[in-house]
């Protein structure tokens, strides 16, 4: 395709095909000048040396900044952090004006509860059309776990696990016929199916709160019990004990719950967290039963119960 009849605007809906996550890469000058910016345009490139790159408009007036700085810190935002994205991507005299923030390598801020940061020495600059490819070596780097804010056809969105679901219409063919009976006769592998059907509808929800499932399940757990200790906060979420663990932490640090005499407890930001949780995982339930009757709906949480109590 030559120059004159290549279409930008189509050539940017195509790329935006292409889900990224999106990020707040930021840097001090040595004058103590202070600059972030929002961009999606990061990626990794090395593992040894362990090297990242993003890209900056040449016509933006951060890069002098960037040019000059020492180091550079690429804060990756988590699900929540939406208001973060859009500060750092307009125009502002000072994009940090009531923006959190700590110092981190050459000065450069660090965001707090992002999904994962990582902090760059400046290693190189790259030509790259109309933009720069900045090029950074990590020197230091936090993984907080978090779900992540993608970007993906000009919205933002957000991560969903790929679920497998029973095949709708199958083959009329023998085997394809033999194999979906055989399918729907098995009832583990139908309730594994309707479970991940439900997930599918509801995870994407409940992670846009930027809780992570095992800190949503306790902070769900709390609000209905009131307190618990570890060890009975830990057989509810039914997680991992490192999953747990961290997110204990987690939650203690975001000021959501607290411990004392041995036991959790929710914090007001903790309860209002919370019931936000319910209220989404009642509406969704609302949603996907509302074709059952009363009685029908009775009956399946009665085979729910009577499935696990005979295994416990």
């Amino acid at each position: 395709m030559t120059t004159s009849s290549f279409d930008g605007m189509a050539f940017r809906r195509a790329l935006g095909n292409f889900a990224t996550g999106i990020t707040v890469v930021t840097a001090t000058s040595p004058t103590g000048e202070r600059v972030g910016v929002t961009a999606n345009s990061f990626n990794s490139v090395s593992l040894d040396p362990p090297l990242i790159l993003w890209s900056i408009d040449k016509k933006s007036g951060s890069y002098p900044i960037f040019a000059a700085a020492s180091h550079f810190a690429v804060n990756v935002l988590a699900a929540d952090q939406i208001h973060l994205s859009n500060n750092f991507a307009k125009p502002s005299e000072d994009k940090f004006a009531g923006i959190e923030y700590t110092e981190g390598l050459g000065e450069a801020a660090l965001l707090p509860d992002c999904a994962a940061v990582f902090e760059c020495q400046s290693y190189a600059c790259l030509e790259g059309g109309d933009h720069w490819i900045l090029v950074g070596k990590v020197e230091q780097f936090s993984d907080n776990g978090r779900a992540p804010l993608l970007f993906h056809q000009g919205s933002y969105s957000l991560v969903m696990p790929a679920q497998n679901s029973l095949q709708k219409g199958c083959d009329q063919t023998q085997t394809g016929v033999q194999q979906s009976d055989k399918l729907a006769d098995n009832l583990f592998f139908l309730m594994l199916q309707a479970v991940r059907s439900y997930q599918a509808d509801y995870q994407p929800k409940q992670l846009a709160t930027g809780l992570r499932t095992c800190e949503a399940r306790i902070l769900m757990s709390l609000k209905a019990c009131g307190k618990l200790t570890q060890k009975q906060l830990a057989s509810q979420v039914d997680l991992p004990q490192a999953d747990t663990q961290s997110a204990f932490t987690v939650l203690q640090q975001k000021g959501l719950i607290s411990y004392d005499d041995n036991n959790f407890t929710l914090n007001s930001q903790g309860a209002e967290m919370a019931e936000r949780l319910w209220r989404i995982a009642r509406d969704e339930q609302r949603q996907q039963f509302r074709q059952f009757s009363d009685d029908e709906i009775t009956t399946f949480k009665r085979i729910l119960l009577s499935l696990i109590n005979s295994n416990n």
